[in-house]
This record gives structure tokens, sequence and C-alpha cells, in this order.
């Protein structure tokens, strides 16, 4: 799926790539905001009224909220319940048609009754808030740009490369098939960190059989393929904002790998672009959000959809979500991924290049979060 541009009138707190490039030396800025290690809390800390130009929105980064009216449920994305998943066939059919629908339209939907237990999505939340709200300097010990570690603290991942930078601070975590060696993780969230791993790996194994039944194809297709052989769990954080209309929490994008199980918290700002509009994923207590990701959208030759996203900034702080990625693009395999065959046909020939899913990610990272998809540059 191509980037939908959305252009939006000039106002006052729109600054054109011109003016940016006249006005200040943004490598060097971007270059002395990382060397300082504390993130956008860091700024937060010190006390920040006005942003730095660094974090201003692009300009054609259409800002505001949800037009939709509260409560349309044409325009809510799918809320499915889980319960009898695995001991009702029926309800399992019913479920499946659903996954189908909400993947081939939203490349969105939310799912309760997962089977992960509250208090562990709790404590996981804890855990994150526990890791950015911890001394400075211990936190400094995690702060890295180098995509060997397993653990890895910074802000932005793409900063070098993005034409603008986030109002969020992240850590990631590689999970699976290795788990991490327990020392090497922040004290204040290891425990959380691996039983979290754990609960969220057994869900993307059903939710993969989902997928694939939706597919028409054996339930065990897509966990045969790999898709659940990766893990990455990454903490995000949202601090307030004091100037939540210049910036964004996260730019518009789509996420690379096969899917996405994410917790959002209550101060919502997650939205999905759907027919044009941006619609607000509002949060629902206890459950997981659940995108579709590009090499989904890839191996299914475009029936299931790489849904754009993004989050807005908000006065309101800290926002906290944890996002689990399933790819395997750190891993030294050279398994190829490309359209399955079982679905293609002489009315549906492949759309898309078979590719490694490390090749695929590094294309995804050096482009950064620039507002379109990585997914034009794999096709025939």
């Amino acid at each position: 799926m191509v980037a939908t541009t959305i252009t939006t009138s000039k106002n006052d707190n729109e600054v054109s790539p011109e003016t940016l490039k006249s006005e200040y030396d943004r490598a060097s800025e971007v270059k002395a905001f990382d060397e300082t290690k504390a993130g956008v809390k860091g700024l937060v800390d010190a006390g920040v009224t006005q942003i730095p130009r660094i974090f201003h929105r692009l300009p054609n980064e259409q800002f505001h909220e949800s037009s939709v009216p509260e409560g349309d449920p044409r325009f809510s994305i799918p809320v499915i319940d889980l319960i009898g998943v695995s001991d009702d066939s029926v309800r399992r059919k019913e479920i499946v048609e659903r996954v189908r629908e909400a993947s081939e339209t939203w490349g969105f939907f939310q799912i309760v009754n997962h089977g992960i237990p509250l208090s562990v999505m709790k404590e996981m939340k804890e855990g994150v808030r526990r890791f950015f709200e911890q001394d400075t300097k211990v936190k400094k010990q995690f702060y890295t740009r180098d995509a060997k570690k397993s653990m890895a603290y910074n802000s932005n991942f793409d900063l070098y490369r993005a034409p603008s930078t986030n109002w969020r601070d992240s850590f990631s975590c590689r999970l699976a098939p290795d788990a991490p060696n327990p020392q090497d993780l922040p004290e204040v969230c290891r425990d959380i960190l691996l039983e979290y791993s754990k609960q969220v790996m057994k869900l993307g194994v059903l939710l993969f059989e989902l997928l694939s039944e939706a597919l028409g194809l054996n339930p065990n297709h897509l966990n045969e393929m790999d898709c659940t052989e990766g893990l990455v769990t990454v903490g995000h954080y949202y601090p307030g904002c004091p100037q939540p209309e210049l910036t964004m929490g996260t730019s518009q994008h789509t996420d690379g790998g096969f899917l996405t199980v994410v917790q959002q918290d209550h101060i919502g700002g997650l939205q999905v672009l759907y027919n044009n509009r941006w619609i607000d994923i509002r949060y629902e207590p206890g459950a997981l959000v659940v995108n579709i990701g590009d090499l989904l959208q890839l191996i299914t030759n475009d029936r299931f959809k790489s849904g754009e996203h993004r989050v807005l900034a908000n006065r309101i702080g800290p926002r906290i979500s944890i996002a689990n990625f399933f790819l395997t693009s750190f891993l030294p395999t050279k398994k190829l991924y490309g359209p399955i065959k079982e679905l293609l046909s002489e009315d549906n020939p492949p759309k898309y290049k078979e590719t490694t899913v490390r090749d695929y990610i590094a294309f995804f990272n050096d482009k950064g979060l620039d507002g379109t998809s990585a997914l034009p540059h794999f096709k025939i």
C-alpha cells in the first residue's frame, strides 16, 4: 500500500524545508541532542517551554485530530473477542471471519480475552515507566545506536535520517528466538520483560493461526514460515509536550515486520489512516491492538493491508505503549519471502519480488519514518 500524502494549507506552525535549512544547522542540533543521552525526557526535566526546531513536524503532515463523530461504528476499528477461540469451532470460524475482514480493510483490530493476564499487562507498563523514570546515570548505560545490541535505549531509531524528530524515547529488546542474558537487561524491568515476551509469543502463535485460516490456508502455514520466530519488544515513553501542535509523537508510517501487537494506555493518540481519514484507536481497558506489517502484506500479495498509522503528541504525559514486533531481521537467516504460492493464480500474479527479512528491514530503517511506505521498492 503506497503511503497517502495529505496536504494542508500552510499556517504559522508550518516551516518549509528550505527555511529550516537556512535558519539552523539540523545535523548539528540532532547530534547535540543525541549526545545528551537523556532523550526527550531530558528536555522535559530541564523545563523546556518551547520545543527545539528538530522536533517540528513536516509541512505536509496533517495535524488535526479525528474529525469522525465519536461512536460512529463505520469509523471504529473492530474489537474482536477471542473467548472460545480454542475450544468452540463455530466461535472460531466467526473470529476468523472478523480477523479476515479487519486485515483486508483496516489492517488493524483490537482483541480482548486474549489470554494475557491484566496483572502482567499492568506490570509491563509500569516496568517501562520505571525504566524511563530511573536515575539518568543508570539509564544512560543502555543508550546506544548499535543495532547488534539485544537491549538498546535511545530517542528515535532514525534520528539521523528522519526529516523531523518525534517527541518520544524508546527502548528495544530482542526476546526471541534466543532469550537475552538476564544480566544484560535493566534491573527495573528485567523479570517482566521476560514474562511478557513468553505471553506475547504464545498469543502470536494463535494470531498467526487465525490469519492463516483467514487466508484459507492450513492453520500452521504462517507459523511454519517462521513468522513467529523472532520477537522484538519496544517500550515507548512519550513525555507531555509543551507545544504538541508543532510535533508528532510518531510520524505517519507502516510497520516493517509481519505483525505488531501493541498495548497502549489511557492517554490515547494512536490513529490509523482509513478512507483518507485519521481515525482514533480508542483505548479499551485490557485490550491489545494488532496491526498487519509490511512483510505480511507482501507475502499475502496485498490481500492483507499494512495500515498506516501515527501517534499525536499530547500536553498530558507520559503516554506509555509497548509494541511487540514479530520479525527476524536480526537473525543471520537468508530465507526468502515472497507472495505465498497457494494464494497466487492467473488472475492474481505475484506483485512483489522475493526478499529476506533482513534486507527489507534494512531498507525500511535506512529510509526512516518519512511518511512513505517501503513496499513499492519491492514491487515487481
